[in-house]
């Protein structure tokens, strides 16, 4: 079969767990006579993890080359259209999008949560270069239900890390057993005075159950203060662990009883593992996880002010509460598997 080019476009090369794992899931279901250029934040280090070719995702002429040598251009998977973060985001994106379109590429947006848009000029920019699209696949119904409005129709599945193959991390194995992790991140709803609630919960929590704490930043810029600032003040066992590795970050959660975590991608992949998950929504997809999987939790906006309120919930459920089945996790992997076969389908 004759060599293929593609252009894959994300939030990649910027130390985010999840958007790394998205990419390592990419990788793992493209074809494998697909030649891959990876637009990054960090281009050396993702060619040195991944084995790709990559380029900065900020030069404008190592990005025109690309195109011009690429017969495929994809928006590899995660929230790149929304505007609530900044409208930057999705000008970026959709300006390559429609870049390569001009330029002749067949174009695919793959694994995508749509949303929130909340200003005209990114819900009409999103849905031109849609509907240029040679595939689409979105991660949840509410991103179908946007494109269902639009008159385009996705193929939708559930992200794509639920299938990412996992890898166990050294020595965690060895730590003393219960083990609970929590992955917090900064965001303004997460304001001080939560952040206290919290952490005094935890204190809690863990002089209930003597159980040791891991502190897991999946961005080590937004994630690794508050993950400092928690263990400083938790008196049992603890430790912060940082991962590179997507696979391990998704195996951290294997040996783990419970996940107390506000990032999107740590919920999934501590349910795939078959970890009992507690969410802290801050974010219109963390809310809808919550929801297909009902999974227990709060919206931070409606955290409760009494500490002791929040860690009572906590023992409940780690008391009580229910992982997952094999079953289940097994049918979000295979359902997960059609972002998959809409690669094969479409790249020849």
């Amino acid at each position: 079969m004759s060599q293929t080019r593609a252009v894959i476009c994300g939030y990649y090369g910027k130390g985010n767990g999840g958007d790394e794992a998205l990419l390592m899931s990419l990788l793992q279901m493209l074809p494998p006579h697909v030649q891959l250029i990876v637009l990054s934040g960090n281009p050396k280090e993702t060619k040195k993890r991944y084995g790709v070719e990559s380029c900065d995702r900020a030069s404008a002429f190592p990005i025109l080359q690309a195109l011009k040598l690429s017969d495929w251009f994809i928006w590899g998977g995660g929230s790149l259209m929304q505007d609530v973060t900044s409208i930057t985001s999705p000008i970026y994106y959709a300006g390559l999008m429609a870049l390569a379109q001009q330029r002749g590429l067949k174009t695919i947006a793959w694994a995508q949560g749509i949303g929130p848009l909340q200003k005209p000029f990114t819900r009409w920019l999103t849905k031109q270069v849609l509907l240029n699209c040679t595939a689409i696949s979105v991660r949840d119904h509410k991103s179908a239900q946007i494109l269902t409005d639009w008159h385009i129709s996705p193929l939708v599945a559930p992200d794509p890390v639920w299938a990412l193959e996992s890898k166990s991390v050294p020595g965690i194995a060895d730590l003393p057993a219960p083990r609970v992790a929590v992955t917090l991140r900064s965001h303004p709803q997460l304001t001080p005075q939560r952040l206290e609630n919290l952490t005094t919960a935890l204190v809690q929590f863990q002089q209930a159950t003597d159980t040791y704490i891991l502190l897991v930043p999946f961005q080590v810029t937004k994630d690794l203060a508050i993950a400092r600032s928690i263990e400083a003040k938790l008196p049992g066992k603890k430790q912060i662990v940082t991962l590179s590795d997507p696979r391990e970050l998704k195996g951290l959660f294997r040996g783990v009883e419970m996940a107390i975590g506000m990032r999107f991608h740590s919920l999934i992949m501590a349910a795939a593992e078959q970890c009992r998950c507690f969410a802290l929504s801050y974010d219109p997809k963390v809310s809808q996880l919550m929801s297909e999987l009902s999974l227990p939790g709060w919206e931070l906006s409606q955290l409760p002010a009494d500490a002791s309120e929040i860690s009572t919930v906590w023992l409940e459920h780690y008391a009580n509460g229910e992982a997952l089945n094999s079953t289940q996790i097994e049918a979000m992997r295979d359902r997960a598997l059609l972002h998959q076969e809409l690669l094969t389908k479409n790249i020849s």
